[in-house]
């Protein structure tokens, strides 16, 4: 494998070398607590990729700058003078956050996703400290204040979790999977965890983003995964010799397949134009942005939204005209198949999810494509309309007077720039001179200093902070922070995001389907009829008896997640991403398996051809690193209820991959045991227990190969699609700092997988332990 130095300058990503000492290169300094241990020293660190919502903050007096540093757990602290940013400490929070808030100058919020807590940080003491932790539902994302005098906290999280104080009937239909938790910022609840107000149910997958009219009388919450009214018809439903092609392009008969199907509105209708309504036996709304009364007692919801994008990121209200603002991806996943679309002259590559900001004004909804510049019928893309591209919009700010938008293009390693006059109307061109480029990629969020004239925004790959002059709408400086995470974490993530240079046309990425290195919700038809059969060396086969081999033309499949793939084997749901043809390859070498997928970035993603071999090594390096979070649906104590502990059998079967749908099924993830060595951790993954104790977090939980669902409760693949439970029985797994203790019962309940090749159940708990200490990170 090349070098790490090597690596990024082939992929033209500019990554800060994170130290423990301060860097003088330029302006460029790392800031952040001490460690005796770098990185590298650190093999048990564990990757969970959480993505950040909303990273920056400013005091309202705007003396200080707040930034969540998300793998190390903390809370960074900046004073903002004339000559810029300077460190001045930070604060311990919870396991990743992903977002702040300040709701006076001596208090903020900061929303830690993995913990299922908020931590509110004192400023007024010397040093700044962790005042008081409320705890909330399953991941929360993100945190604003509303009502009267703005001193309600509203917080969206998962429909699940420990913490939930009601049984979240996650198995019982039309019960939304979509929380706002409301505290009084001003009176939490003697409790421990603080009591809230009111928790609000909103029909929808887990929410993510929030933003507050000016007045703080209206609060929307965004769901993340809401679809885009696709669904996938099970092949069982399609009448023999209906899809088209009947063959690849060598003439080899394709097998009967499913149909993805999209809702115009009045009908059900294929990308061929056919109507499907008679195979399609329920519709569910589509509602995307809720709007809330966050003066009423208690808040309630009083309008919702439709047609917004399917993956719904960031959102930012207008504060002179109280228009809202939305991030988001478009899914194009109604039309089918990768490849150069030769054969049959239909395909998507590089053409896979558009990036959007969708205006909200009144009740009107207006989705705005960021890079109408591009033609996707050419293929390549010109390096022109590279340049002009934004993709993946994620964290937004506005001027005071209303009159500008800076939004985050995460895989552009750009602040775009609009006139939201012309974003409104639909009349702006997009142009390299309203984007400013960054030294660093993946930003993720931007807070506006308009008081000395510059912008801060959080750059995710290299966990840093670029500082940007808004006159010149040039970088002036840039600030790195501590972080822990392994240098193959740092080194390959930008290969998962960074469009500019896994796309010709600077738009799509592996990221485009798979969100946060997980999942879009939905259901694609990625065949191929170019391609041709190839050999199945697996030793598990699934397909038409007597024909074991793969042919090009698949029909729909869910979007699989990236996460906990360490020792999964064969990739794909028919497995034939494989190393098993390789001359003397293991088709059980995750690996080996990964590095097949550098076809999809000229077949699928656009690029002009594939990624070098240490590139693909690098990535695959990466995403064997990433985990699942923690189980929300196990007991603290780890005990499990009556109908966790029956043992039944579950069998595959066909799923609506509509969107804002939910049904009586449980997605299982795919996991499994392992002891990692060298720089990598073991894929134990923690629990949600927690004790406090000077600095010390601890954490249960049971074993990668023991979690069924994480996300239990929503059951169609147009919110999770559907995973493969891990069957590797509990061992003892021991690491550099991992101590496992294999407590055996009987195995939880599983679930039926709504439409993957076969069907497991889980294996049976146990418990382990994470531990931080002051400075450092052990799991």
């Amino acid at each position: 494998m090349a070098s790490g130095k090597s690596l990024l300058r082939s992929s033209g990503v500019l990554l800060a070398l994170l130290s423990l000492t301060a860097l003088t290169v330029g302006s460029l300094v790392t800031v952040g607590r001490a460690s005796s241990k770098s990185p590298s020293s650190s093999p048990s660190f564990v990757t969970f990729e959480s993505s950040q919502v909303r990273p920056l903050a400013m005091s309202p007096d705007g003396t200080r700058l707040f930034a969540v540093n998300t793998p190390d757990g903390s809370l960074e602290i900046f004073q903002i003078g004339p000559s810029g940013l300077t460190h001045t400490g930070s604060v311990p929070v919870g396991m990743e956050p992903v977002a702040v808030a300040a709701r006076t100058n001596g208090e903020v919020w900061v929303v830690n996703h993995l913990s299922d807590s908020v931590s509110i940080v004192d400023m007024s003491s010397t040093p700044p400290r962790v005042a008081r932790t409320i705890l909330v539902g399953d991941e929360p994302s993100d945190v604003v204040f509303g009502g009267t005098s703005r001193t309600r906290a509203f917080i969206t999280t998962a429909h699940r979790g420990q913490n939930n104080p009601f049984d979240p009937q996650l198995l019982t239909p039309s019960v939304g999977r979509a929380d706002v938790w409301v505290f009084d910022a001003q009176n939490l609840g003697s409790g421990l965890g603080g009591t809230p107000l009111s928790i609000m149910s909103l029909f929808g997958d887990t929410p993510r983003a929030l933003t507050v009219s000016p007045d703080g009388s209206v609060v929307y919450a965004a769901v993340f995964l809401s679809g885009n009214q696709t669904t996938a018809i099970h092949e069982g439903a399609v009448p023999d010799g209906m899809m088209t092609p009947s063959t690849n392009a060598d003439g080899v008969t394709a097998p009967e397949t499913g149909v993805i199907a999209k809702f115009d509105g009045a009908h059900w209708l294929d990308d061929l134009g056919r109507n499907w309504d008679a195979q399609v036996k329920f519709s569910l709304p589509d509602y995307d942005v809720f709007a809330i009364n966050a003066n009423a007692t208690p808040p309630t919801l009083s309008s919702t939204f439709s047609g917004v994008g399917t993956v719904l990121f960031g959102m930012v209200t207008n504060p002179q005209s109280g228009n809202v603002y939305v991030s988001n991806t478009e899914a194009r996943n109604n039309f089918r198949f990768e490849g150069p679309g030769v054969f049959w002259g239909s395909t998507v590559r590089g053409h896979l999810h558009e990036s959007r900001i969708t205006v909200l004004s009144g009740g009107s909804v207006l989705p705005r494509h960021l890079n109408k510049h591009i033609d996707y019928n050419a293929f390549p893309g010109t390096q022109e309309e590279n340049d002009k591209s934004l993709a993946f919009p994620q964290g937004m700010a506005v001027t005071a007077d209303g009159s500008t938008l800076y939004v985050a293009a995460f895989g552009s390693r750009k602040i775009g720039v609009f006139d939201t006059a012309s974003l409104e109307d639909d009349t702006f061109v997009p142009d390299q001179a309203n984007q400013i480029e960054l030294s660093a990629g993946g930003p993720t969020g931007v807070v506006l200093d308009e008081a000395h004239g510059v912008l801060y925004a959080m750059t995710r790959f290299d966990d840093g902070i670029s500082v940007v002059d808004l006159a010149t709408k040039t970088e002036t400086a840039h600030h790195t922070l501590h972080n822990p995470e392994p240098p193959e974490v740092v080194a390959g993530r930008p290969l998962l995001y960074d469009a500019r240079y896994t796309s010709s046309h600077g738009d799509s990425a592996c990221a485009s389907c798979h969100v946060s290195a997980d999942l879009d919700g939905l259901a694609w038809d990625l065949g191929n009829p170019d391609g041709s059969v190839t050999n199945n060396p697996n030793p598990f086969r699934f397909g038409p008896a007597g024909d074991p081999s793969f042919h090009p033309m698949k029909g729909p499949m869910t979007t699989q997640s990236l996460r906990g793939m360490s020792h999964g084997g064969p990739m794909h749901w028919r497995g034939d991403r494989t190393a098993g043809n390789d001359p003397g390859g293991d088709p059980l070498d995750s690996h080996g398996a990964l590095v097949k997928f550098n076809v999809a970035f000229e077949g699928l993603v656009g690029r002009t051809g594939p990624l070098t071999d240490e590139e693909m090594n690098a990535l695959a390096d990466f995403l064997l690193e990433i985990t699942y979070p923690p189980n929300p649906i196990r007991a603290l104590d780890n005990s499990l209820t009556a109908s966790q502990s029956r043992t039944t059998s579950s069998s595959p079967s066909s799923a609506t991959t509509s969107s804002r749908a939910t049904a009586a099924t449980t997605p299982i993830r795919s996991t499994a045991t392992s002891a990692r060595t060298g720089s990598r951790a073991s894929r134990a993954r923690p629990s949600t227990s927690r004790s406090r104790s000077s600095g010390t977090r601890t954490r249960r939980s049971a074993c990668s190969a023991c979690r069924s669902s994480r996300r239990s409760g929503l059951a169609t693949t147009a919110r999770r699609g559907p995973r493969s439970a891990g069957s590797a029985s509990c061992t003892t797994v021991r690491s550099t700092r991992w101590s496992v203790s294999t407590a055996r019962s009987s195995s939880p309940s599983p679930a039926a997988i709504p439409s993957g090749p076969t069907s497991r159940t889980g294996s049976s708990p146990s418990t382990a332990t994470w531990r931080r200490s002051s400075g450092s990170r052990s799991r």
